[in-house]
């Protein structure tokens, strides 16, 4: 009966992996959220939701504090 063979366990990374994200990856995510922020913050749009003005005065802060950014 064969005896069993063992592998030799692999040796550890020694390269030093990046685990930095790239500025990519945080810049879009961020970039699609102000994008559809702005694009539902948009009180011209915003028939609807005319009957209350407190909602579309904070709707109208959001969209300055937005674009303010841009």
């Amino acid at each position: 009966m064969p005896a069993p063979t063992h592998t030799p366990p692999l040796p550890a990374t020694t390269g030093g992996v990046d685990s930095r994200l790239p500025w990519w990856a945080l810049a879009l995510p961020a970039l699609a959220f102000i994008v559809l922020l702005a694009l539902i913050a948009n009180p011209s749009e915003a028939h609807a939701a005319a009957g209350d003005p407190m909602i579309s005065r904070v709707v109208e802060h959001i969209q300055q504090t937005v674009l303010g950014w841009l």
